[in-house]
């Protein structure tokens, strides 16, 4: 049997894009029910550090137009310029809405939001470094979950903490009907019901062996979307963050860059003047990563295997380490052993983020090539945050800019499904074998046989895509790998768990996510070894330079046969003059 709840709107996922749709439609009074499969503050946002990125001008002039440069510029001309143009004409309206709501951000002298540079960002179209980035000390995606949250209790937001979204529940005319969700704490399957669903259920960098992000990052609403038959846009574009702890993955955070933190080889070189002569260390997060790896490529690396590099921010002095970069201290002490205030910490690239995801238009509707174009809307679905892909980042994001993709269009979702209700007053019918599909994922991990491991097979996925799919790719190295992952996904069907109780089994929910992660994994696979070019994250040796005749476009991955379909980039903006691609240089 499986219960049945009835609300207006369902949104999969406590994170920020998840709260701030769902406490846009609670402040219009509908019934919103929020899943996330942790406590919403736990959920990654508070994970991020540097700031928010808006052109409020509190430091030096800034224009919201440079601020879109920057990012089709940071994207590699694969960013959609509506989109770009709608989230950073919205920026500063976001940051201030969040001021009025609470959040503690960090304050200059004269009381105005306080500002730091990020890499990236220029004044005047490709000028001297921007100020840009708002930020709360080294914490801001912790206070913004935090201001959120509140805000969303107090407009009687109902949360279903620890459920587990297993499937999308869609009708014959392809209309979302709601969703079926394991409560972790019973084991019970409880239908959702709703009129609309939105998807924030944030990346799926754990599909990686080294990343930056929470174990949980494992790709739900991706595999979910998958097995509905509608396609992911752009995989084959991961973030390969520069400063990441080696073997840890704990992030240092692009604000020690923007604070003054430099890099150095093992001869102590600034060695970023040779890749990136003007922005040096504050290049793209891509130029920096690429630059790092071939450093160490050429033996200039540190350590005993030289396999790192070193950031240097001793002389920012221990007083604007602690009121600036307090966690990054901590973090540092705690997992490398070093005090920044002290010595170098050693950093090498480690993936980071997830550029491509669920397609969306600027409302954050689902759309995909149906039946008369390209881009058509599914009915009653929605996507935010970094599961979603509108595509603001292409084939690069620019730091800062994350939080404000999910603020922005997390609102603009939150808009459009609340005019879709309006639109939309009844629910639809619900046939009756519309939950068998996720009947059926959960019955196949009742199943007593099996030799296969979950966490081995995890394991394995996990080290192909880190040999694989690295900072530089070839068209061999990912053949090998989409081989490799062939047999562990025939693998994983002689798989099964040893605990088959209900309570609190995390032994069923990591086998559910692995089915996530392994759709993740092999949408990225397929994708990258389509793209013979090098695009921003996306570097191959075998292609290094960028074709814009043949690959100024997006990818479409669906499931079924590994089909790949295309759509172009929208190089018009909504008001403004198109930025005409160019060379990328800092």
């Amino acid at each position: 049997m499986i219960t049945r709840r009835s609300f207006d709107a369902v949104i999969v996922g406590g994170g920020g894009a998840g709260l701030r749709a769902a406490l846009q439609l609670a402040r219009n009074e509908h019934k919103v029910a929020v899943l996330s499969k942790v406590f919403p503050t736990r959920s990654h946002t508070v994970s991020a550090q540097g700031g928010i990125t808006a052109a409020l001008g509190n430091v030096d002039e800034d224009d919201w137009h440079w601020h879109m440069y920057d990012t089709v510029k940071g994207s590699d001309w694969l960013g959609d310029q509506d989109a770009i143009e709608f989230m950073c004409r919205n920026a500063a309206s976001a940051v201030y809405e969040l001021e009025h709501m609470g959040l503690p951000f960090s304050r200059l002298p004269s009381g105005k939001i306080y500002q730091r540079p990020f890499g990236g960002q220029s004044k005047h179209y490709g000028g001297e470094q921007a100020t840009r980035t708002c930020a709360a000390a080294d914490r801001t995606g912790h206070a913004l979950l935090h201001t959120l949250y509140q805000r969303n209790i107090a407009a009687r937001t109902q949360f279903f903490d620890e459920y587990f979204a297993l499937d999308l529940v869609r009708d014959a005319e392809g209309y979302v009907l709601g969703v079926v969700a394991l409560d972790i704490a019973t084991g019970e399957a409880v239908f959702f019901e709703a009129r609309t669903v939105l998807l924030a259920t944030g990346g799926a960098s754990r599909i990686f062996r080294h990343s930056t992000n929470a174990h949980i990052n494992t790709g739900d609403g991706l595999g979910m979307v998958l097995r509905a038959g509608l396609p992911l846009e752009d995989m084959e574009f991961w973030q390969i963050h520069p400063t990441g702890l080696p073997e840890i993955g704990v992030l240092m955070s692009e604000g020690c860059r923007g604070e003054g933190a430099y890099l150095v080889n093992r001869d102590g070189e600034r060695f970023m003047a040779r890749y990136a002569p003007q922005a040096l260390d504050l290049a793209s997060r891509d130029v920096v990563a690429r630059a790092i790896a071939r450093e160490i490529a050429a033996g200039r690396g540190c350590g005993e295997h030289g396999d790192h590099v070193l950031i240097r921010m001793e002389h920012l002095g221990e007083a604007r380490i602690r009121e600036r970069l307090p966690g990054i201290r901590e973090l540092a002490l705690r997992f490398a052993g070093v005090d920044p205030v002290e010595a170098p910490v050693p950093v090498t690239p480690t993936v980071h983020y997830m550029m491509g995801g669920i397609p969306t238009n600027l409302h954050g509707q689902v759309v995909a090539p149906v039946r008369t174009g390209p881009e058509e809307p599914v009915p009653g679905l929605y996507a935010a945050g970094e599961c979603a892909c509108v595509s603001v980042h292409g084939a690069n994001r620019l730091g800062g800019n994350s939080l404000l993709d999910l603020l922005v269009f997390g609102r603009a979702a939150g808009e459009h499904m609340a005019e879709y209700l309006k639109e939309n007053p009844y629910p639809r019918e619900t046939p009756g074998a519309a939950l068998d599909p996720a009947r059926a994922r959960l019955a196949r991990w009742d199943r007593k046989m099996g030799a296969e491991p979950v966490a081995g097979l995890r394991g394995e996925m996990q080290r192909i895509l880190q040999a694989h799919c690295g900072v530089y790719r070839s068209g061999e190295r990912l053949a090998a790998g989409l081989e490799r992952l062939d047999l562990v996904q025939k693998r994983l069907q002689d798989a099964a768990i040893e605990d088959r109780s209900r309570i609190y089994n995390t032994a069923r929910i990591e086998a559910l996510e692995l089915e996530n992660l392994l759709a993740a994994a092999r949408a990225t696979l397929v994708s990258a070894a389509a793209r013979t070019e090098s695009r921003g994250a996306h570097a191959r040796e075998d292609h290094p330079g960028r074709d814009d005749e043949h690959w100024l476009r997006h990818t479409l991955y669906y499931a079924e046969g590994d089909q790949l379909d295309y759509k172009p980039v929208r190089l018009k903006p909504l008001t403004v003059e198109a930025f005409q691609p160019g060379a990328r240089v800092y």
